[in-house]
């Protein structure tokens, strides 16, 4: 089994370095700090606390960190709310590796129960929940809750970024996680690139910005993105963000089989972008004074 050693985050949870992408599960400012901010909060998920079932999709469920702060947040408000949660994930040493202390001491009890039982046995059965943990590429099993019609009030896009692992970025994939998003849902994702947003806006959903308070470096004009079938309610791109969706950053990952290597797929992205006759990104950012 994979050793998975914690590293702290500024807020005092922990996260995991991922030697085969370089990069750590969750921001160095704060892991469970990022959960509820970019993920619990961006999809106004406790606007749902009220309906018979909140469904919600936890795409790259990692160390269970998105899905703990959503179940915290419901049970909070509304202890006798019912949920339903899929999470997919790709390695099962993630989760196993993240229900022992440290990691766990910052849950409710309830929650850190959940999150125990989905790492051991990849289901939780209470009386106000049911969850479930695909292992596996999540591309196959995306296509899965898309034939049982699965329709999530929030979907949690939580990948390594696209550089890393462009396989679950591209038009293809994020065509299917669309299918699973409810008419009145919201998707999140940390991801502020161009090509991700572009994907999504081919899947049909709005998208919007989750907007940055009080940042004066130039280089963070945003904590990531929200996609919706409706616009209304989505923070919407500034200036500078509507214009990174025409350059060459823009062009999509692509994956038609749903089955490409990671190699394959960059390589595809590169060749069209090295075509295109879209503006290039690094003079978008000198025009915008962007580091």
């Amino acid at each position: 089994m994979t050793t998975w050693i914690p590293q702290p985050t500024q807020d005092g949870s922990y996260t995991f370095l991922s030697a085969e992408f370089g990069e750590t599960f969750h921001s160095s400012l704060g892991a469970k700090t990022e959960a509820f901010q970019k993920f619990v909060d961006a999809t106004d998920l406790l606007q749902k606390i009220h309906q018979p079932t909140i469904q919600i999709l936890d795409v790259c469920y990692g160390l269970g960190y998105n899905t703990a702060a959503a179940l915290e947040s419901i049970w909070d408000v509304n202890p006798d709310a019912q949920v339903e949660v899929y999470g997919l994930e790709l390695d099962a040493t993630v989760p196993l590796g993240a229900v022992v202390p440290p990691l766990l001491d910052g849950w409710s009890t309830q929650v850190r129960n959940v999150l125990q039982d989905l790492a051991h046995t990849h289901t939780c059965q209470r009386p106000n929940l049911s969850a479930h943990l695909s292992i596996g590429d999540a591309r196959q099993a995306i296509q899965q809750l898309v034939r049982q019609g699965f329709k999530a009030d929030a979907i949690f896009l939580d990948p390594f970024s696209p550089r890393r692992c462009p396989q679950l970025w591209t038009v293809e994939f994020l065509g299917a996680v669309a299918k699973c998003l409810a008419l009145d849902g919201r998707l999140s994702t940390y991801s502020r690139s161009a090509a991700v947003r572009t994907a999504l806006l081919a899947a049909g959903l709005c998208i919007g910005t989750i907007p940055i308070k009080n940042s004066v470096v130039s280089h963070e004009w945003s904590q990531g993105t929200v996609a919706a079938w409706q616009a209304q309610t989505l923070f919407p791109l500034s200036q500078m963000e509507q214009e990174h969706l025409q350059t060459r950053a823009a062009i999509p990952y692509r994956d038609p089989s749903l089955n490409d290597s990671a190699d394959a797929i960059a390589l595809r992205h590169s060749q069209e972008q090295a075509q295109t006759q879209l503006e290039s990104t690094s003079s978008w950012r000198r025009r915008w004074g962007i580091r």
